[in-house]
């Protein structure tokens, strides 16, 4: 079981460069990756996506690669001497038409826009996905790792919450025999207050109405699928795959079973059984928002 929440960042230095990738995931329903790449570099974005995707399914993630030289070489620059001419000659031209004295001085050309240039390598966005691989593995590795990490403490939280449930459903099994027991002394008892008389404890009417209360009240089949999603969420504590998505519909299930219990058995005890059941549901709910 893994949280959604972490952070990773991977470094590699490779043919004079150094590229950082910087990853950082919060909780989010479905998978969502929101990618900043240098301009040279975005070409490459399906390759980092589908890298990403391998290893996370959900959550919202932040990625950021930056690319920088790894050492610091000079930068060289060339003189665009076509444009120089071209200068040259307007700016004499110039200088006729206006009746300026004094020639062209180099000075003045140097000025000129363009006529400088700095040299500038052709990236090629490919050349760089070596060390953009590298050094998102392992970033993804430091993420993945906080994950686990945030997961395993998730586990023992949400486990400790199906257990104090799990305590409740068999309190609330254990009531359940009693509630028609119950019913039918009541029923008695109201039977004499009226001052009837004659009808036995055995009598035909007494026990249908008995056998109707206990058909509207009985809650087995409600404990019956709860011991069954009890058992799912084990389950999911062993898989190796993401499992929020699971528990969500646990707990929804959960939830429904136990809202139908309450609104079933008639009676005070298991009505404060499933206030408990609901409380911690809500919990549980909450923090397999967490789990990926």
């Amino acid at each position: 079981m893994k949280s959604m929440t972490g952070y990773g960042r991977g470094e590699c230095a490779r043919d004079g460069v150094k590229v950082t990738v910087e990853l950082s995931s919060v909780n989010r329903k479905s998978g969502e990756i929101t990618l900043n790449l240098p301009r040279d570099l975005e070409p490459l974005e399906a390759q980092v996506r589908d890298e990403i995707n391998k290893r996370i399914s959900r959550g919202r993630l932040n990625v950021r690669v930056t690319v920088h030289a790894a050492s610091s070489e000079p930068t060289t620059a060339r003189i665009n001497t076509a444009l120089a001419s071209a200068y040259a000659a307007e700016f004499a031209r110039l200088a006729k038409e206006l009746q300026l004295s004094g020639g062209v001085t180099l000075e003045a050309l140097m000025r000129a826009p363009g006529v400088l240039e700095a040299e500038e390598d052709v990236v090629e966005a490919e050349s760089f996905w070596p060390a953009v691989q590298a050094a998102l593995q392992q970033g993804l590795d430091a993420l993945v790792k906080m994950r686990e990490r945030e997961g395993t403490h998730l586990a023992k939280d949400l486990a400790t919450r199906i257990a104090t449930i799990q305590e409740a459903a068999g309190r609330i099994g254990q009531q359940g025999p009693q509630v028609q027991v119950q019913y039918r002394e009541r029923l008695l008892e109201r039977i004499r207050q009226a001052g009837l008389e004659g009808i036995a404890p055995d009598d035909e009417r007494l026990l249908k109405e008995v056998v109707l209360f206990a058909d509207r009240t009985d809650i087995t089949e409600e404990l019956t699928r709860l011991q069954s999603h009890f058992q799912q969420f084990a389950d999911c504590l062993k898989a190796k795959e993401p499992v929020g998505r699971t528990l969500d519909f646990l707990s929804q299930e959960m939830n429904r079973e136990v809202n139908t219990i309450g609104s079933k058995a008639q009676d005070a005890v298991i009505s404060r059984e499933v206030v408990t059941v609901k409380a911690e549901l809500e919990r549980f709910r909450e923090q397999v928002q967490n789990v990926e």
